[in-house]
């Protein structure tokens, strides 16, 4: 088996940090042992680009269960949990190609070593596996039989394949299901974001002022649990419906130009690039804190970009640099400010914490399972584009989700039912 991690010898303290993440993942255990009945997955290959993570373990030991033959890297350098990497390959048997802080050629070198297992089913957080395979191995990208993307990035990237009519084979957008937008882009990434900033600065935010800059369903949670916490909570957005609801959840909007001046910390979850640019940045007080919770590490301008030389940026501009605490860089101004960095810009919640509680990743990657196996079954039906999750696969997840926690629900009556299918009931 081919693999290259960190430390093989990790494994132990991996597999118990995997186990306890299994405790708080029912519905994940529930669909596993079904796979391990019936197999559905026999003779696939799964190439997955997803954060290594103990999570992540337990939906690779389920799709294993299934009969696939899971080949795994990470889908961001910093990410990667090396014990679990290392409980992945010696206890599970799965080639797992990821190391914390791996360089960008490596990187991408994992990818490829995904790649030439010929996968016939990938799942993505991010799309970079989706995207290597059509720009460098677009024949191999035509034998695919479908896919899966796990986030809100990889799900604009696959749009715009889409569009281009560039995308090869069918794309499930995991990403839209109810159960994983509106639950750990929310709740996860609300939690896991303040988390880690707390270990990356070990400040109190009762009463510091709060930048969050969009106010989709990432930043609705990192609003709501930085409220949660005492902060003042100041948003940012470019879309008039979501800067009127956060304006109407009781949080001051504003223009970034404007906020800059007046937050102590800047938390980023849009998506796009350059949402604090340099020009921010010289508008901001001196202690001020940037972190990122979106997926790639281009939100803040900090890196020097190779396709914009010129353009300023944090790295480029200040006079000097020193870690000064773990997953926290100070960087010096000219004018003798200093503006701390969390996490290098990447995902401050996996940099510089354990990324989403493993009872909320329990629904996403029931789902990502779950459309594993649909893939297998259906994929090879559905023409190239990206697809919603099929309804029955969200509302079982849902159900089953409730009965771990003890929750029961009502069902609509014969009465109710045909009362809600009918136009000729009247006032």
């Amino acid at each position: 088996m081919q693999f290259d991690i960190k430390d093989a010898g990790l494994n132990e303290e991996g597999r118990l940090r995997v186990e306890w993440a299994d405790r708080q993942m029912p519905v994940l255990a529930i669909i596993r042992e079904r796979f391990s009945r019936e197999r559905p997955l026999e003779g696939i290959r799964l190439g997955a680009c997803l954060h290594v993570t103990t999570e992540t373990a337990n939906l690779a030991r389920t799709l294993q269960a299934g009969g696939c033959e899971v080949y795994l890297c990470a889908s961001n350098p910093l990410s990667t949990q090396d014990d679990v990497a290392a409980s992945l390959v010696r206890d599970f048997g799965i080639p797992t190609f990821a190391i914390r802080g791996e360089d960008r050629d490596t990187y991408y070198k994992h990818i490829h070593a995904v790649l030439d297992a010929e996968p016939n089913l990938t799942m993505d957080d991010g799309c970079d596996v989706v995207s290597t395979l059509h720009a460098e191995r677009p024949e191999q990208a035509e034998k695919v039989i479908g896919g899966s993307e796990e986030t809100t990035t990889g799900v604009i990237r696959l749009r715009a394949m889409a569009e281009d009519g560039a995308l090869k084979y069918p794309m499930i957008a995991v990403n839209d299901a109810g159960t994983k937008h509106l639950f750990d882009n929310r709740y996860g990434t609300g939690q896991s974001t303040i988390d880690g900033i707390i270990r990356a600065t070990n400040i109190l935010l009762a009463g510091k002022k709060v930048i969050v800059c969009g106010y989709g369903q990432c930043g609705r949670g990192v609003a709501t649990r930085a409220r949660g916490h005492g902060a003042h909570v100041i948003v940012t957005e470019v879309d008039p419906l979501r800067a009127l609801e956060a304006t109407m959840d009781g949080y001051e909007v504003m223009p970034i130009a404007e906020a800059a001046k007046a937050g102590d910390i800047f938390i980023t979850v849009t998506g796009d690039i350059r949402v604090i640019s340099w020009e921010h940045m010289q508008r901001m007080k001196d202690g001020a804190i940037l972190a990122n919770s979106g997926h790639f590490d281009v939100e803040i301008a900090v890196h020097a970009d190779p396709r914009k030389p010129d353009m300023p940026t944090l790295d480029k501009m200040a006079k000097c640099r020193r870690v000064i605490r773990p997953s926290l860089e100070e960087f010096t101004l000219e004018d003798g400010r200093n503006l701390f960095l969390a996490g290098d810009g990447r995902l401050v919640n996996l940099a510089a914490a354990e990324g989403h509680p493993a009872s909320v990743m329990d629904m996403s990657f029931a789902n990502q399972a779950l459309v594993a196996e649909y893939l297998a079954k259906n994929g090879k039906d559905l023409k190239p584009g990206v697809y919603d999750v099929p309804r029955e696969i969200d509302e079982l997840v849902a159900r089953l989700k409730l009965s771990s926690m003890g929750v029961g629900i009502d069902r609509l009556t014969p009465e109710q039912d045909t009362y809600l299918s009918s136009w000729q009931h009247g006032t």
